[in-house]
């Protein structure tokens, strides 16, 4: 068929969620989205040969999708299942300093007239793309901040709701 599925490189600098999907289709394209879960989860049918093809085509195309600086900390990994790990491990880590490091986009987040809404509203749903990588979830806590950051000086939001 030769269809050519492109992504951009991950850089460090976007949202890693995004772009795991995104690698995850291109690998299901690629019919080696199974290599992810490690060479002992692939089917006991495939030869040792295919395997290994399926491993290698699997870590190629990560390769091939990764910025220079990323591929520097993951490039030791031999297998795509060790590089999808490590990937994880940076750049969706628990630890309470990355918490707090994520946190404090949400907690200076603001509305701001003169910019385009529909920007704003990317860039608070990327924050809380980014919190929900770490398995933080905000449920109603996240509905009171977007209703805070909405409100005009004088709290009032009336007009907001009118416009709707």
């Amino acid at each position: 068929m030769g269809s050519k599925w492109d992504i951009k490189k991950f850089t460090g600098d976007k949202d890693f969620r995004l772009w795991k999907v995104k690698m995850e289709a291109v690998l299901i394209q690629h019919k080696c989205e199974k290599a992810l879960k490690g060479e002992g989860a692939l089917p006991v049918t495939m030869s040792r040969a295919e395997k290994t093809e399926m491993v290698d085509k699997a870590r190629s195309a990560i390769v091939l999708c990764l910025g220079e600086k990323i591929l520097r900390e993951v490039a030791k990994e031999s297998t795509a299942a060790s590089m999808w790990s490590k990937l994880e491990s940076l750049y969706m880590t628990k630890t309470l300093t990355h918490r707090q490091f994520l946190k404090q986009p949400l907690y200076s987040f603001k509305m701001v007239e003169s910019k385009v809404i529909v920007e704003q509203l990317t860039e608070f749903n990327k924050i809380i793309g980014d919190l929900e990588n770490i398995e933080m979830r905000l449920g109603n806590a996240g509905a009171l901040v977007v209703w805070c950051c909405l409100e005009d000086e004088e709290g009032d939001v009336s007009q907001l709701e009118n416009d709707a």
